[in-house]
């Protein structure tokens, strides 16, 4: 059987991948922070910040996938705004250096990446994988992100990098905040509710990981986000709806939503277009490219 090796596997979307590539006959091996009580999967400890790594870890890894990296949902003071920046940038340049090393060369590596490459900019523009990083927090971690990612191409690997949206998920994720308010009857669009709100149903998300693993034509960045572009006031209308909750409340002004969430207001308050495009010109055809469709599984 063939390695993949998968940091950030008892996450979201790591724990979802590493079960279909399991049942798929690959063997998958897992990065921990700490030993797991019960896993299907061997597990081998680690820690880029102290520079740690299980002995046999990387031994006959024939894919990489890089999904470590800490949330971005919580308040962005100075020294989490670094722990976000280091648990995606160090740790990948960790076990480049890891590999080269001891001198491993994996197929390919995948490692996710997010849409905020293209910043928070709530227009018309559709952004697509040609455009350039946006000079913001997000934008420049994910380009220093990727960029320790391609490097991998030193070591012979075929790289992906997958541009993530926002995740709905029938269990935990954005979803579980999003539908609080609502549930509570204390829902409403978030300032104007112009601001455009880029998403991917769980399942297609590990779909596209799965075809990255499998086709050897896939190389570089590649959107990971429905073809459906859905506004903050379409969004929360839509769960409201799936949930049977009338929404009564006008929409939560900015100013508000800027002191309760600081800096990381800009995730609520703008939203950009992003286009499908590739990954679907690659062969990719999304189970969930309406958000009605994903809601009602989610939800329902």
């Amino acid at each position: 059987m063939k390695k993949i090796l998968i940091s950030g596997a008892t996450g979201l979307v790591g724990n979802k991948l590493a079960r279909k590539l399991f049942e798929r006959g690959y063997q998958v091996e897992i990065l921990v922070r700490s030993k797991p009580q019960n896993s299907d999967f061997k597990s081998y400890e680690w820690n880029y910040e102290k520079k740690f790594l299980e002995e046999g870890a990387l031994d006959n890894t024939y894919i990489f996938i890089h999904l470590a990296g800490a949330s971005i949902s919580k308040r962005w003071t100075k020294a989490y705004k670094e722990e976000v920046y280091k648990s995606r940038v160090d740790s990948a340049q960790f076990i480049f250096e890891e590999m080269q090393k001891r001198k491993i060369y994996p197929e390919a590596v995948i490692s996710s990446s997010a849409v905020g490459i293209y910043g928070q900019t709530t227009s018309q523009q559709i952004f697509t994988e040609n455009d350039q990083p946006a000079n913001d927090y997000l934008g420049n971690v994910c380009k220093d992100w990727e960029k320790k990612a391609f490097q991998f191409q030193e070591l012979g690997s075929r790289v992906v990098c997958v541009r993530t949206s926002t995740v709905l998920s029938e269990k935990g994720g954005a979803l579980e905040v999003l539908k609080k308010p609502i549930e509570l009857n204390v829902g409403a669009a978030l300032g104007t509710g112009d601001q455009y709100f880029p998403w991917i149903h769980i399942d297609d998300l590990v779909n596209i990981y799965f075809k990255a693993v499998e086709d050897v034509s896939m190389n570089g960045a590649y959107n990971a986000s429905a073809p459906d572009f859905i506004n903050n006031r379409e969004l929360t209308t839509k769960i409201a709806s799936h949930l049977d909750k009338k929404l009564w409340l006008p929409n939560i002004p900015k100013f508000i939503i800027k002191t309760v969430l600081g800096e990381m207001s800009v995730l609520a308050l703008e939203g950009s277009r992003i286009s499908a495009n590739k990954i679907e010109n690659a062969g990719f055809k999304f189970q969930y490219n309406n958000l009605d469709a994903a809601l009602s599984d989610v939800i329902n």
